[in-house]
């Protein structure tokens, strides 16, 4: 599948002379040398897809970049080096006029604190972007309350933001990204001023309203909990550069050096990882005759937990055409808890063991 959107070797360096320490950067200076001569490497060498309708997560502590990188995905910052491609499209070597109206467009932005207008009402604030385009009005205010009512607020359109809670104001802002209908979604930090109960129910309504609108979005993130949990794929970013890119799943079992080890040491693994990474495939065989519950390879590694106690042998994981792809030994849930919290933990009723699942077990 072709790439919706693609950052190729974005560079953004403030501060004088910003082309040389770019060259500088290429060849192996440290941003450390630059900020002691005034200058700041906001963003090194950043390059990533992003496949239609995938959650894309950049995660990252403050001052790591990531929403440096964001603002160039739509050109809100120009690269100092580097391109963005938007559907084979190159952004950055648009006019000032190609990108307005590419953005008014193609593209929309749920920022972090709302960005409500506080003499427009709920509807009217939905329907801004659409207001942009120049939509006639009765258009715009029939796609306003239609991504209103997505989003959980009929009944709310005639009301004005300070009536609202937070986590309703920003269903709002996510609304009024909606309406538009953009191929592009751009989320910067935009459930982090959220308290925890109201930040998981947003995190709740984006996954659901991305099971049917299936949209590209770029999401934003300090938090490693969320970003697991969001993203199809996650970035992990440190000082300005991309440090390691993969699946959730990827990061917490093969972290590609110490910084990363050490960012993710404190995510609910159980949460997040499922039989696929944690099943035996040494193991494998025809398809299974047994009457015995299984596992597919999406079964959610709670779901292992429970299942394991109730077996008094490995949990068979099959495909499909009901082939076994591998076994998941108590052992090994015991053992990806225990890298969790420092040692090994019983994830289901103790057993002195079981019999040795085969390939028709």
């Amino acid at each position: 599948m072709s790439a919706r959107l693609e950052a190729e070797h974005l560079h953004k360096v403030f501060g004088r002379r910003p082309d040389q320490a770019v060259e500088r950067l290429r060849q192996g200076a440290q941003r450390e040398e630059l900020r002691a001569e005034g200058t700041t490497a906001a963003v090194v060498d950043a390059s990533f897809s992003v496949a239609p309708g995938e959650i894309f997560v950049v995660m990252g502590l403050s001052g790591s970049g990531k929403s440096t990188l964001l603002r160039m995905l739509n050109g809100l910052l120009e690269p100092t080096a580097g391109r963005v491609l938007f559907d084979g499209q190159d952004l950055t070597a648009l006019t000032d006029r190609e990108l307005r109206a590419v953005r008014a467009r193609k593209i929309s932005m749920v920022f972090q604190h709302f960005a409500l207008f506080p003499h427009r009402n709920v509807r009217e604030n939905a329907a801004y972007g659409l207001e942009v385009q120049g939509v006639p009005r009765a258009e715009r205010e029939r796609r306003a309350d239609e991504a209103l009512a997505l989003c959980g607020l009929a009944g709310w359109e005639a009301s004005w933001p300070d009536e609202l809670s937070g986590g309703m104001q920003q269903r709002v802002g996510l609304a009024r990204a909606l309406a538009t209908d953009a191929d592009l979604l751009l989320m910067d930090e935009s459930f982090s001023a959220l308290d925890p109960l109201i930040r998981r129910d947003m995190q709740d309504q984006l996954l659901e309203l991305q099971k049917s609108l299936r949209k590209t979005i770029v999401f934003i993130t300090h938090d490693l909990n969320e970003a697991m949990r969001l993203g199809d794929r996650v970035a992990v970013m440190r000082d300005g550069r991309i440090v390691q890119t993969g699946t959730a799943e990827d990061i917490l079992i093969r972290p590609a050096d110490d910084y990363v080890s050490s960012f993710i040491q404190d995510v609910d693994r159980s949460r997040v990882l499922t039989a696929s990474a944690v099943m035996d495939t040494d193991v494998r065989g025809d398809e299974a005759d047994c009457d015995c519950e299984t596992a597919t390879p999406d079964t959610p590694f709670t779901d292992l937990c429970a299942l394991s106690a109730r077996l008094t042998h490995p949990v068979a994981v099959l495909d499909e055409g009901r082939a076994v792809v591998g076994v998941v030994p108590e052992r090994r849930l015991v053992a990806f808890l225990g890298d969790q919290r420092g040692e090994p933990v019983p994830c289901g009723a103790p057993r002195d063991g079981g019999e040795e699942v085969t390939a028709r077990a």
